[in-house]
């Protein structure tokens, strides 16, 4: 909601108070202000201009040399290139030394060979909104009417020296979508009173009943329905100050009938529409649902299919609004209209979003009504807007007014007592404190034995219960005021669980190793659901799916991890490694709730090193992978439970892929995608690897640190000659086991299996590192430990060393 200060103080005295002292009261009373915007800011040295003389510039089509006075002792020459200009015209122009929105500044210039001292605006020009600026002056100058004075401020001729308060309001304060609401809103804050606009129509002899009778067939969506006629009213340009109001609030002026019904929709918060009667084609206006396949063309000229979940507006025979949202083309207010119906009416708010949600059109009337109106402004508002049009329309308002009246509403009897006020509040308040501030928000309200019963006025819907009126004694006594104190009681220390503290190590070590987070759907498709599932279970169907690409709960990570892949490769991100923790879902039969277990997954696919100044480039592989699983498993302290063996899996590659054992027992796997799977995906060579976490962090040894050695070690490199069937994680566990104390560090640094080996067999180098952190190692000790390893591997593996 837009608020002009100016406008505001038609309805409440703000003297004394600026416009941004008044958005932090307001701020501070409940409804935020979201900004203050001074309309003429950053705007100087633009006055009113007349144009005495309009002639073609000699040396361009398309600009004018046009002779201004600007109220100087001398008409200066300026140069436009508007196409409306004319003389005669009164104009906005930016002298020589003005500043334009943008820091814009105005000197003297030369276009084409012709002196121009200054610039003749439109209201772009001058910092209003294209959206908001009239038709007519859309693509041009603006014109002021004739009776404006030469060499005035044109700013202040164009009631721009205002500010504007936006309100970001919540849904429950629709009372606030109002000038009125907001000066209700504003007098309570400061204590002052609401002045509201007085005034009635001369009415003519003739009755609003003789020319339109009112049928409400839908009486429970429109439980009342007023129609007013006035006659011989004259289509024109609204006032300047009502354009400005219009525009401060963010609606596009048009004539001054539909400006009328707008102001109004501001002022009062009640939408009016105005019919051209004479268009109407009957003298009666039936309010019904609509029937199936029913046509109207609204005013955007759009051409609507109804359905009988709408309410329209109609002549008995076809329908001339859809109610509540937009009127219809065959009966808007034109130049030529001269006998204006006039609606006001009070719709159902569920019926009116139905209407406004189905085509797609969001208007400033359905926002109100959908929210909900003051049933008793409805005829009010009808009243003022005849007042208006009289006034700036020159119409003759009939008698009275055809209605159709159904609505029975009493404003809400809430009851509280003074005792639970200070209660949740944490205040000593008298019940004379409270009266006072119910008082100032022209709430009626009575005390009796310390229960305060207060009746709401309509216009505050939002309040039904006693909580509702705790909180306005809260807000308007101040959220500031409020005590603060300390929780009483026992407290008890927060922190982690272990399995809490594992996963974060488990994020920050991934992450440590380049790896990005991903969030991605637990919903799949049908097709994806069991794809690089850890285990595969019939998958778990949504009972309503929003679509089939989300209709079934994941088994596995990996495959939207891949999705995350294909849409960062396809925007030229190709080098990316991200993981993801979080759950896949088992089932568990029909009728039963799901096992949802947390795994840990990664995708990685591109270089892995790129450094360009050294040359050195390095694309990803399966032992960068394998690395950093293994630095994972080493941070949560059971590296020495691992085992890797090689298998295959459906998806991936069958000889880059391993299982991923803990003390024998598979919980995962990682390797290559298979490249069927890359070329659907358009991706390169992509590595995954998916870990059960719950099987990871089970029993997570804490972090070990160990002083640095101080004694020499020993290193012993051997060749094995194997069985081609024998892996290498097979002969490094057996060298581990046989090693004992003394053995620290065992890797794999050769593989050979040329032609000089014996067929079937194949040579493996491992290094071996052995130490004693207490002592220097004599050579026989080494040899006693070594010579175990081979008598170990023989024995177990039939390796033997190489001759």
């Amino acid at each position: 909601m837009y608020v002009s200060y100016k406008w505001l103080q038609d309805y409440v005295d703000l003297s004394g108070i600026t416009a941004d002292e008044l958005a932090e009261k307001i701020t501070r009373s409940g409804i935020e202000v979201e900004g203050v915007e001074k309309l003429t800011e950053g705007i100087s040295g633009v006055v009113i201009g007349h144009v005495l003389e309009r002639e073609q510039h000699p040396n361009a089509d398309k600009l004018n040399k046009c002779l201004v006075d600007i109220g100087a002792e001398e008409p200066v020459q300026i140069i436009c290139g508007a196409p409306n200009v004319d003389k005669g015209q009164k104009v906005a122009v930016a002298t020589v030394g003005a500043v334009l929105p943008g820091n814009f500044k105005i000197k003297k210039a030369k276009l084409r060979g012709e002196a121009s001292n200054g610039m003749i605006c439109s209201l772009q020009e001058l910092g209003f909104e294209g959206k908001l600026v009239a038709k007519e002056y859309a693509e041009g100058i603006y014109v002021f009417p004739e009776s404006v004075e030469v060499g005035k401020n044109a700013l202040e001729e164009l009631h721009r020296d205002d500010e504007v308060l936006e309100l970001g309001l919540t849904p429950n304060r629709s009372d606030a979508l109002s000038m009125l609401g907001v000066a209700y809103e504003v007098a309570a804050i400061l204590g002052r009173e609401v002045n509201l606009p007085e005034g009635k129509a001369s009415e003519a002899a003739e009755k609003a009943e003789d020319y339109i009778s009112v049928v409400a067939e839908a009486a429970e969506d429109n439980p009342l329905y007023i129609a007013k006629v006035i006659k011989n009213v004259k289509v024109k340009p609204s006032p300047i100050w009502m354009q400005a109001r219009l525009t401060a609030a963010g609606i596009r002026p048009h004539n001054n009938v539909v400006d009328i019904t707008n102001y109004i929709l501001i002022e009062y918060g009640q939408p009016l529409h105005a019919f051209d009667y004479d268009k109407l084609g009957s003298k009666e206006i039936v309010v019904r649902r609509a029937k199936d396949s029913e046509e109207i063309v609204t005013l955007d000229d759009a051409k609507r299919t109804l359905s009988s979940d709408h309410l329209v507006i109609t002549n008995g025979t076809e329908p001339v609004a859809l109610a509540g949202v937009m009127g219809g083309a065959n009966s808007e207010v034109q130049g030529d209209t001269t006998t204006v119906l006039l609606e006001s009416a009070y719709f159902k708010g569920s019926t009116v979003r139905k209407a406004s949600k189905d085509h797609g059109l969001r208007s400033e009337a359905s926002a109100r009504f959908e929210k909900g109106v003051d049933p008793n402004r409805v005829r009010a508002a009808a009243e003022r807007a005849a007042v208006l049009l009289e006034q700036y329309a020159e119409g003759e308002v009939l008698a009275g007014s055809a209605e159709a009246n159904t609505l029975k509403i009493e404003p809400a009897v809430v009851e509280v007592s003074i005792e639970k006020i200070n209660q949740v509040l944490g205040l000593q308040l008298m019940s004379e404190e409270v009266v006072d501030i119910f008082t100032r928000l022209q709430f009626e309200a009575v005390v009796e034995q310390g229960q305060i019963t207060v009746t709401v006025p309509t216009r505050r819907g939002d309040i039904t219960i006693g909580e509702d009126l705790i909180e306005e004694v809260a807000r308007l006594y101040g959220y500031d005021n409020l005590l603060s104190t300390l929780p009483v009681g026992s407290t008890t220390q927060g922190g982690l669980t272990k399995y809490q503290q594992s996963r974060r190590i488990v994020r920050n070590t991934l992450e440590s190793a380049g790896l990005y987070q991903a969030i991605t759907y637990s919903l799949t498709s049908e097709a994806k659901a069991s794809q690089f599932a850890l285990e595969v279970r019939e998958p778990l169907p949504l009972a309503m799916p929003m679509s089939e690409e989300r209709s079934v709960l994941r088994l596995s990570l990996v495959p939207q991890l891949l999705e995350v892949l294909k849409y960062n490769s396809a925007r030229q991100n190709d080098s990316l490694a991200v993981y993801e923790i979080g759950s896949v879902f088992l089932s568990n039969g029909k009728d039963q709730l799901p096992e949802e277990k947390e795994h840990v997954a990664g995708a990685v696919t591109g270089l892995w090193v790129n450094h360009p100044w050294q040359g050195e480039k390095k694309p990803v592989d399966f032992y960068v992978l394998k690395g950093i699983v293994e630095a994972l498993v080493d941070k949560l302290g059971i590296n020495d439970r691992i085992e890797f063996r090689q298998s295959e899996r459906d998806g991936l590659h069958p000889g880059r892929t391993a299982e991923v054992l803990i003390d024998g027992k598979a919980c995962g796997y990682i390797g290559q995608v298979h490249p069927t799977v890359e070329k659907e995906l358009d991706l390169k060579a992509t590595y995954v690897f998916e870990l059960s976490l719950e099987s990871l962090l089970a029993e997570t040894a804490p972090l070990v640190y160990e002083a640095i050695p101080r004694f020499p070690s020993i290193t012993r490199d051997i060749a094995l000659v194997a069985d081609q069937e024998v892996s290498s994680g097979h002969l490094q566990s057996i060298i581990k086991e046989a090693g004992g104390t003394l053995l620290k560090e065992v890797s794999v640094f050769d593989l050979y299996e040329g032609e000089r080996m014996e067929a079937g067999k194949k040579s493996i180098a491992f290094s071996l590192k052995y130490f004693d952190p207490e002592k220097t190692l004599t050579d026989e000790e080494v040899v006693k430990a070594h010579t175990k390893v081979l008598e170990a591997l023989e024995e177990k593996a039939g390796a033997v060393l190489r001759g």
